[in-house]
Parts: C-alpha cells; structure tokens; sequence
C-alpha cells in the first residue's frame, strides 16, 4: 500500500508531497487507522538502554522531516522506536528559497537545503506540552540564520532551556550544511565554547528542575579522522552524553551523472551510507564504551542497520529510507538485525 501511496506523492513536488504526507499521516492517526501502514514491531522489538532512557526498540526517525512536532503522535503510531523534531531556532523563519528539496530516484537520494525551515522553538514546545501520548522524543535544536556565528552559543542556550523539561534528549545540530558558516562551530574556539556553556546551562538546569535530560552533538560526514579525533576528545573530556553521526553530505562524487548533482544542499540517502559509516567507525575507535553512538546516514536497508550496530552504534536513525520505502522499512531492519 505504501508504495502506491508513494508513486502517487512522488507525482508532486518534493515539499509538497512531504507536507501532504505528513497531514496524511496525522488524520489516519485521528481516525486510528495507522495500523495500515504501520510497521509490526510487536515481537522483533528489543529494548535498549541508551543515556539513561529506555527506548522500546533501536529504530528512530532523524530530525528534519517533522520540524515543527505537529507530526509526533502519527509518526509514532507508523512504528519508530523514538522520534527527533527540529532543527528548531529561538525564532521562527521561513528557511531557504524554493524550489528547496530535491528526489534522486535512481539513487533512492534526496538533496535538501532547506535551512532550518521551523515555527520556533515556543511553537514546538507547546505542541509537545499537548501530547496525550508519546514516545521517546529527542528535539533538536540550533541557531537562527542570522545569528552571528560569534553570538551562536545564546541561540543555542536559549533553545536548550525552553527544551529541557519536555525531550528526553536534546541533540545539538552544528552540521547541517545549509546554515551558512554552522559547521565552523564544530571546530576550533567556537567549537568548545558551545560545549562548555551547553554543558553549564545543563548543570544549572539540572540543579532547577531536578531531572537530567541527556544532550548529544550531531556532526557532519565531511570531516577527516584529525577532525573527527578532535571533537570526540572535546566531547569526551566535557562528558557529554552522546554523538550523533551523521549529517548530511556536500559530497557529490556517487551522484556525480545525476541532474540535481549541481544543486547546492545537503545529500542524504543510499549514496551517503558508506560515508557516514566510515565516520561512525571512527568516532567508535576514539570513544570506545565511554560515549554512545547514535548512527544515521543513508540506513535504507536491514543490512545498512546491521553494519552500523557493528561500527559501534547504539542506536539508529532513519529519515532517507524511510520516504523512500515507508513503515515496513522499520520491521525489515528489526527482523534483520541482532542487538546486544
């Protein structure tokens, strides 16, 4: 049924069809005819303990698709383990221009620069305080587009107070490729003062709300292993509770025939997987037990999730595989992988 529902939606504009997806999605959760699409996770679930929490199974949906957390029950009813919205900013704004998002078909890809398209961080947070029901929710959080990378660190905070009492994790997005001048924050002066005054506001809130909520840092695809090294010593020496690997990619080289090669943005998808495991590799050599992985990047099959888990991760993410291939993508990759 899914992939009928799919040729029909690949029929419009990219945006277009995710949005009509999305409120697709949301009436058939209101009407409690999920279970249609929805993936059968009843007995290939295996729980696992990750930052502190508990999550019902491995399989979760990456930021980016619902930004806004207008979508949180109707994707958990499709089957995820646990659900990431955002990359939510202090203040609302409209992203990039359109045409913004871009189907690599032949190359089960997506190429997005969409650019912290969101409502603001006061909008989701007040969706998430009206849910009756959920699961566990990670919010992802980042700078506004004309916030000067100098004063990045107050978006930032911000984001993470308003956010603290309502995700079970938070996750740092200082990766997407879309954001001009975001990924220097990974590395270098700015790098470890976002760190380290993350960290001081997570004490202080800690120490207010009497709850710990966990944050991670997601990081980009296109680092090198110097590169990588350093922000997982940075991270490990400011005892940070977990890293996302990865972003998207600038990388066009297996795309390279494609029309949409040119488009500036973000690649996401097939052409990513061996990239982003290759760097989740080598964040697991530099952190060992001491730091959990959450892997996401180009996961479009079970076999995809399975060489993640053996690179080291903790948890998985899927966003790319999941447009493509729907709900069943989560039962596939739960019956296809063992968990310790």
């Amino acid at each position: 049924m899914y992939k009928l529902l799919r040729n029909i939606l690949f029929c419009l504009p990219a945006e277009a069809s995710h949005s009509l997806a999305l409120r697709a999605m949301n009436v058939g959760e209101a009407l409690g005819t999920s279970t249609l699409l929805a993936a059968n996770t009843t007995d290939k679930a295996q729980p696992k303990r990750v930052m502190g929490i508990d999550f019902p199974h491995v399989i979760g949906l990456a930021a980016g698709l619902d930004k806004n957390a207008d979508y949180v029950a109707a994707l958990t009813s499709m089957g995820f383990g646990f659900i990431e919205v955002g990359t939510l900013t202090p203040r609302p704004q409209p992203g990039n221009p359109k045409p913004r998002l871009f189907r690599l078909k032949s190359e089960q890809a997506i190429i997005n620069r969409l650019g912290f398209n969101n409502k603001g961080i006061d909008y989701a947070c007040e969706n998430i305080s009206k849910l009756r029901k959920r699961g566990v929710l990670g919010i992802n959080i980042g700078k506004n587009f004309h916030t000067p990378i100098d004063q990045a660190n107050q978006d930032y905070i911000h984001c993470l107070r308003r956010a603290y009492q309502l995700a079970d994790y938070i996750s740092v997005n200082i990766s997407s490729p879309n954001t001009p001048g975001l990924r220097n924050l990974q590395f270098g002066d700015e790098f470890t003062s976002l760190l380290d005054a993350l960290k001081e506001e997570q004490a202080r809130l800690q120490t207010q709300h009497k709850i710990y909520t966990p944050i991670a840092v997601k990081l980009a695809p296109d680092m090198n292993e110097e590169q990588i090294a350093y922000c997982c010593e940075s991270l490990l020496s400011r005892e940070f509770d977990g890293v996302i690997a990865t972003n998207t990619t600038l990388d066009r080289s297996l795309v390279a025939s494609h029309p949409y090669a040119g488009e500036v943005g973000g690649l996401s998808g097939a052409p990513l997987s061996e990239k982003s495991c290759e760097v989740l590799r080598c964040i697991k050599a530099e952190v060992g037990e001491r730091m959990p992985i959450i892997g996401v990047g180009g996961i479009m099959s079970a076999e995809h999730a399975q060489q993640r888990l053996k690179a080291g991760a903790d948890l998985l993410q899927i966003y790319t595989g999941f447009i493509y291939q729907g709900p069943r993508l989560i039962e596939q990759i739960l019956a296809g992988i063992s968990v310790d």
